[in-house]
């Protein structure tokens, strides 16, 4: 679909600390942004939470022309549960496999040259222990699906992606070869988000927002937030759409224009982030009360 892009994958983590050390030292990644608010977001940015939350952009590039992390921390949320719906972010990557192995992060070999990791809190990487050869080494974000043809069939036409690959259980779709793809893998099974649950943004010309919106609306499909506008102070207000597929993934669509300006690199990202992470007394806060952070 002429102008739309995949942005970024949420992730919500509970070990901020732990977390931060996997994406930096691990997968090899820095800071592009962060940010610090003091209430939930009206797009549930944050999860359905409204206490005191964090994001953290987190990636190879900037985002103009990288797929990306966005880590999602809830100050008062210690763990999230694993449901069956996320399957792996992709990456090209020999350096990954090496720094696993130099800082003894459990790696599993699956092929001569593939391997599986985890984030803190169960998220799945699949690495391919290549040279990297495009500008981003993250290539994609499978999801589980419940029915691959109807998964298919809402990707495509709400979506407007395009089919690349395709087998009886899996198919990578995306809106063009240079671009990280998302992956869809038939389960052959109900999907369970449980808490830990993400969500895929794709940016579009601002103009296509209604579009989508009414596309989802006719077809019966759920619509999570109906076009609204994100204000955030001293940077461009974007608009946004979210809407979940058949199985309940969430799919936030995004206008370009205002996001590519909202989305610049921050040079004092890592700063922000470690000031974050030191000034977070959070975890001491409840310790003193004999008490453990709320699982999700």
């Amino acid at each position: 679909m002429s102008g739309r892009r995949t942005l970024h994958f949420v992730f919500k983590i509970g070990d901020r600390n732990k977390t931060i050390k996997f994406y930096r030292d691990i997968l090899g990644m820095k800071v592009l942004r962060h940010e610090e608010f003091e209430e939930g977001c009206k797009a549930t940015c944050n999860g359905p939470y409204d206490g005191k939350w964090s994001k953290t952009m987190i990636g190879y590039g900037d985002e103009d022309n990288h797929f990306v992390c966005e880590l999602t921390y809830n100050y008062g949320i210690g763990d999230y549960p694993m449901g069956n719906d996320f399957m792996g972010l992709t990456i090209g990557s020999s350096t990954i496999v090496e720094n696993c192995k130099k800082n003894d992060w459990p790696v599993n070999k699956v092929t001569d040259s593939l391997y599986e990791t985890e984030a803190p809190g169960g998220y799945k990487f699949v690495l391919e222990d290549k040279q990297q050869t495009a500008s981003d080494p993250v290539q994609k974000v499978t999801l589980a699906s419940s029915n691959l043809s109807r998964s298919i069939e809402y990707w495509t036409k709400i979506a407007g992606m395009t089919v690349f690959e395709q087998s009886d259980k899996e198919a990578t779709l995306g809106f063009c070869k240079e671009q990280a793809k998302v992956g869809l893998h038939d389960i052959g099974c109900v999907v369970d988000h449980k808490k830990a649950f993400g969500r895929v943004a794709i940016a579009c010309p601002r103009e296509q927002l209604p579009a989508i919106q009414q596309a989802a609306r006719s077809g019966d499909h759920t619509i999570l937030t109906e076009l609204v506008s994100l204000d955030t102070p001293g940077k461009a207000t974007v608009e946004v759409v979210i809407l979940a597929d058949p199985d309940g993934h969430e799919i936030c669509f995004v206008g370009d224009e205002a996001f590519r300006q909202l989305s610049k690199t921050d040079p004092n990202g890592d700063k922000l982030l470690d000031e974050a992470v030191q000034n977070d007394k959070s975890a001491e806060w409840f310790a003193k009360r004999n008490r453990s952070k709320a699982t999700a």
